[in-house]
């Protein structure tokens, strides 16, 4: 249990449930870039996989800041996260677009794979993490982890 709680004034207490689950996806997506920068480089050499490390940053840098972003808002009140919610991924949106033009005519990016890096790594990321979000309220975020031992069978010993 990540220990959030709503307040009476209708703000998050405690620690972001967005933060957490950002971090989680952070650190599952960090060992898996050796792989990818090795699969952008058989296919485009060095240039292949610097821009596949380019990408990937980009990915994790832009979930950071969305959950950072979440967590702000939740303290202040649930409407302003509504509200940051809508107008972070725009700006977060202008962040990638950025991101790719201020480095397009480099001589070490290589823009499909870093275009496929983009759109693979935020799906890739948000489809795993489904894995380990907790649909649940009484467990905002992660789920737990499970210490509980299953009951024996009644009849059995």
């Amino acid at each position: 249990m990540t220990g959030a709680t709503i307040a009476e004034n209708g703000r998050l207490e405690g620690p972001s449930p967005a933060a957490s689950v950002a971090r989680d996806m952070v650190k599952r997506g960090l060992p898996a870039l050796p792989v990818a920068m090795l699969i952008g480089a058989a296919f485009s050499g060095f240039n292949g996989a610097a821009s596949v490390a380019y990408g990937c940053a980009i990915v994790m840098v832009n979930l950071l800041l969305s959950a950072a972003l979440l967590a702000w808002a939740s303290r202040i009140s649930f409407a302003m996260v509504a509200s940051v919610s809508l107008v972070g991924y725009a700006q977060r949106l202008g962040f990638v677009f950025l991101a790719v033009w201020l480095v397009k005519d480099q001589s070490w990016v290589a823009l499909i794979p870093l275009g496929i890096t983009i759109i693979a790594t935020h799906l890739g990321l948000l489809v795993w993490e489904l894995r380990f979000v907790s649909a649940s309220l009484a467990y905002p975020g992660l789920k737990p982890r499970s210490t509980t031992v299953r009951p024996v069978a009644a009849g059995r010993r």
